[in-house]
């Protein structure tokens, strides 16, 4: 009487099922079609709050990162278009907050200055009663 053994007598057989599960899991990451259509938003926004004039440093890495992002996506490499598209996404939204930081510092030395000339017309007033 034979014995049938419950295990493949080949070796091989395990090697070919774990590699066919690790090829099945190991599919390509999707394209990140929608973080970089949201960074090219977020580039489009910042530029549009001045971030060009007042962080062109932090614009100029946004703009570059982007187009790299897009390269990659051309490519059919996901992974780092997802990535470029993220740092990208975070240089436009330090440069945009850069610009409104700016903006809102010369808006309060504006006031300062204005409330100054009052002060002096009111002591001038003051003076000539």
């Amino acid at each position: 009487m034979k014995i049938i053994s419950p295990r493949p007598s080949h070796p091989g057989i395990y090697l070919a099922v774990f590699l066919a599960i690790l090829l099945t899991g190991c599919k390509s990451a999707p394209p990140p079609t929608a973080e970089v259509a949201v960074t090219k938003a977020t580039v489009s926004d910042a530029a549009t709050a001045g971030a060009a004039e007042y962080a062109p440093e932090e614009m100029k890495s946004a703009r570059e990162k982007l187009d790299r992002a897009n390269q990659a996506m051309a490519a059919k490499d996901y992974k780092l278009a997802k990535q470029l598209s993220i740092e990208a996404q975070a240089d436009a939204e330090l440069a945009r907050s850069k610009a409104n930081s700016a903006k809102a510092q010369q808006a309060a030395d504006a006031l300062q200055d204005d409330i100054r000339v009052m002060r002096e017309e009111l002591d001038r007033n003051n003076r000539n009663k």
